[in-house]
């Protein structure tokens, strides 16, 4: 097994493993190598969607998404796909999954099904290296602040998806989401501190209003999308990427028009944040 980094602090790529055969200790080597540097890229693979929901059950628990379709004949595994007349992707902005959960999911993996000729390619972005690049008063600004994260106003029924031509697509428009997490937290496999806010979910810090909090958290933003923070992944058929959401944001680049492209996600469980 060979791991070759994506950029100088964002995304490892790793080669010479079968995810659906890999072994016990193969598999923690990948755990650990995602937990570190917050998505790893594996190519060639040969996965069909009962491998996808074994490996994701050897993580431990998958978590149903609420609002994306679902694969018909595996319940499992969202679809996150953008048809050819479509104008809207999902995902097209920095985010993290499921932060407005109280338990946000630990990461996912997601595995190429239908590809563009060209485009759609996704980007990662390392929030251990944002945290270790705020000057020192900003860190002592944040340290002990908690934030507010929802999704209700982008998956709701007059929601900003339900403005787009991809409303259609998803569920869950009654859904009540909202979860307070620390803006700053360690990762509870490496113990690196991490930065735990995003440009999709986080309203506001915790008493204060949403105008008192943007200043501030426009700040951790841009600290977030430096350029030498981010990683880009090309899909090619048989890729696969697994990704922490707590270590990373993510964006799915929206460049293929008139062009169809269909992935295949596991989310996957993950456990209580701390400061």
């Amino acid at each position: 097994m060979k791991m070759t980094p994506m950029a100088p602090k964002c995304g490892v790529e790793i080669s010479g493993i079968q995810l659906a055969t890999c072994s016990d200790e193969e598999m923690e080597a990948v755990k650990q190598a995602i937990y570190e540097h917050g998505v790893a890229v594996f190519r060639d693979q040969e996965f069909s969607p009962e491998d996808h929901i074994r490996f994701g059950k050897r993580w431990g628990g998958i978590d149903i998404n609420n609002y994306f379709p679902l694969q018909q004949d595996f319940q499992e595994i969202a679809v996150v796909k953008k048809e050819a007349d479509q104008k809207t992707n999902i995902g097209g902005d920095w985010h993290t999954d499921h932060s407005y959960d109280q338990i946000p999911a630990m990461g996912s993996v997601l595995v190429a099904r239908e590809l563009p000729p060209s485009g759609g390619d996704t980007m990662w972005a390392h929030m251990g290296a944002a945290y270790d690049a705020l000057s020192d008063e900003v860190k002592a600004e944040i340290e002990g602040l908690e934030a507010f994260h929802t999704a209700d106003h982008i998956y709701k029924a007059d929601g900003l998806y339900a403005q787009t031509d991809m409303g259609r697509e998803l569920r869950g428009h009654d859904l009540k989401t909202g979860a307070v997490h620390p803006v700053v937290i360690r990762h509870p496999h490496t113990g690196r501190k991490l930065l735990y806010v995003n440009k999709a979910f986080t309203i506001n810090f915790v008493g204060k209003t949403r105008e008192e909090s943007m200043p501030l958290l426009e700040k951790l933003f841009a600290a977030a999308l430096t350029d030498d923070n981010q990683c880009r992944l090309e899909w090619k058929p048989g890729t696969v990427a697994i990704w922490d959401n707590r270590t990373t944001w993510h964006n799915a680049v929206n460049d293929y028009q008139g062009h169809r492209r269909e992935m295949h996600r596991i989310t996957l469980s993950g456990e209580a944040l701390a400061a």
